[in-house]
């Protein structure tokens, strides 16, 4: 009887320990969904675009990776399904081809093609972006003049591309703080604006 007992006991803690293991590996997807939602409940995009500019940034990164070739470094910015193309490409027809790249994909509004005829920036270069796009956010929510999240920030080679949804004051106040930030050499406005 006290085998049995045994035995029941110890396997109930096996299936325990196995239960509690399926369990913890939920709590990243868990985690990882609360993050998502809470960054689209703080958005002014519906859920619905919010969703469709990432579907439209994995279309165009995908076509421009298949067809600009290795000396290209484009990125694709969707907001709104309004489109952002920064970074560089080799000639001219490049960057024309990368336009019309991002015209063919469903449900693009509008493209603002900022790309540079030239060399692709380095690595050193693109640290220093992601240095300067953190700087700007950290420096709205310092400032505390609209909710940092109405903004959308992405630098290229020291320039700030300001997107989102948002009013006239607010946009005022955050190229105000972009264009004081220590590194950024020049601020361009891709903001789509309220009444």
């Amino acid at each position: 009887m006290k085998s049995n007992m045994n035995k029941q006991t110890v396997l109930k803690l096996i299936l325990s320990a196995a239960l509690i293991s399926q369990i913890t590996a939920c709590v990243p997807v868990i985690v990882g969904g609360a993050a998502a939602t809470g960054a689209m409940a703080a958005d002014r995009r519906t859920s619905g675009f919010y969703v469709e500019d990432q579907n439209i940034e994995l279309k165009a990164i995908k076509k421009m990776e298949t067809n600009l070739g290795e000396d290209a470094h484009v990125n694709v910015t969707s907001y709104n399904r309004n489109v952002l193309l920064t970074g560089e490409v080799p000639v001219a027809e490049s960057k024309s081809k990368a336009e019309n790249l991002a015209k063919e994909i469903t449900n693009v509004r509008s493209i603002t093609n900022e790309i540079t005829v030239g060399p692709k920036s380095t690595i050193g270069s693109r640290s220093n972006d992601s240095y300067i796009t953190s700087k700007v956010k950290a420096q709205f929510v310092t400032e505390n003049k609209f909710p940092a999240n109405y903004v959308k920030v992405v630098t290229e080679n020291g320039v700030v591309y300001l997107l989102g949804i948002v009013t006239n004051k607010e946009a005022a106040d955050a190229v105000e703080i972009a264009r004081n930030t220590d590194g950024v050499t020049k601020v361009v406005k891709v903001f789509e604006y309220m009444p």
